[in-house]
């Protein structure tokens, strides 16, 4: 009982401090943060090995995605629905208000060139983070599929994996938006749904497809452990022997690799999730998706005039 109550009077102690930290140190950045620190971690340790094959992997990757982010900066609000032009015009408003109250003059802090040039750097190191976790993505998704026996498993595998093909869609307004604001219905468009509907939709099916790679991780773990059966397989088809010590670390060797792939696996997913919250609560989206109920009209309760009651009788029959 003694232990209980120890344990008790701890659990209050650290729900009181939580509640307490929340307000100022939220979890949903932490995690977020702590996403990015772990991607940042295991991109590291490829750098370190003394072959630069993975590391001539990260860089000519990283190159690559600071191409790609330029061009796709460079491609107006009218196709892609990013919403830079007005971000970056709260950022500069927002700049501006607090030089002038530090008492500097100033026409902005960074020109817009300049904000998105630090931008695509931002996406190219984002992009070089994810490299090897999208590689081994790849692998094990065929892997994942030749282990499935059920079309409904296979099915869903592929959906997994087309997941982030389906989020960039959503954000291209011609492929869409315009069809669902503009639907060609006709000679009168009637749009299918409001432009918050819309949003909100977006982000349930964010959160649905994050839900979903979260369900098929089982299958994809199982599909890289089978890699220690398929090199055991592979080594009885070679010629020449080889000892029992150096085959139990052959096997030993992808078990042990397991916790990184698990982490290759879940830390995108996580910064995924919570980029996606920061945009619910940042963009005052909703999680409602039919709108809201039409208000009623004022209803005015000022007695009503004396030109109703003119036209009854009076008391003594005159009008």
């Amino acid at each position: 009982m003694g232990v209980i109550g120890i344990q008790l009077v701890v659990t209050m102690v650290m729900a009181s401090v939580m509640q307490k930290i929340i307000p100022h140190y939220s979890l949903a950045r932490w995690l977020l943060c702590n996403g990015s620190k772990v991607l940042f971690s295991l991109t590291t340790h490829y750098f370190k090995v003394e072959d630069g094959g993975e590391r001539s992997v990260c860089v000519t990757f990283g190159f690559f995605f600071f191409v790609k982010a330029m061009a796709v900066l460079i491609v107006t609000e009218n196709y892609l629905e990013f919403g830079l032009e007005t971000g970056f015009t709260n950022f500069s408003d927002s700049a501006m208000q607090f030089l002038e109250k530090q008492g500097l003059e100033s026409q902005g802090p960074v020109s817009k060139l300049t904000f998105k040039f630090f931008l695509a750097i931002f996406c190219s190191l984002i992009g070089a983070f994810l490299t090897f976790p999208g590689l081994r993505l790849a692998q094990m998704h065929l892997d994942a599929l030749n282990l499935a026996t059920e079309k409904i498993t296979q099915t869903l595998l592929h959906i997994n994996f087309l997941a982030p093909l389906f989020m960039v869609l959503l954000w291209v307004k011609p492929i869409t938006k315009d069809y669902i604001m503009n639907p060609p219905l006709g000679k009168e468009s009637v749009p299918l749904m409001t432009e918050a509907t819309f949003d909100t939709l977006r982000l349930w099916l964010i959160i649905l497809l994050c839900a979903l790679r979260l369900a098929m991780m089982r299958s994809h773990l199982q599909a890289y452990l089978n890699l220690a059966q398929k090199c055991v397989d592979q080594m009885k088809k070679e010629a020449g022997r080889i000892s029992t010590v150096e085959l139990q670390k052959m096997v030993a060797r992808v078990f042990y690799y397991l916790c990184v792939i698990a982490l290759q696996y879940v830390a995108p997913l996580v910064m995924l999730l919570h980029t996606t919250l920061l945009l619910k609560t940042l963009g005052n989206h909703s999680w409602g998706i039919y709108p809201e109920s039409i208000t009623t009209l004022p209803v005015d309760n000022s007695p009503p005039s004396n030109s109703v009651y003119s036209e009854l009788p009076s008391a003594d029959g005159k009008m």
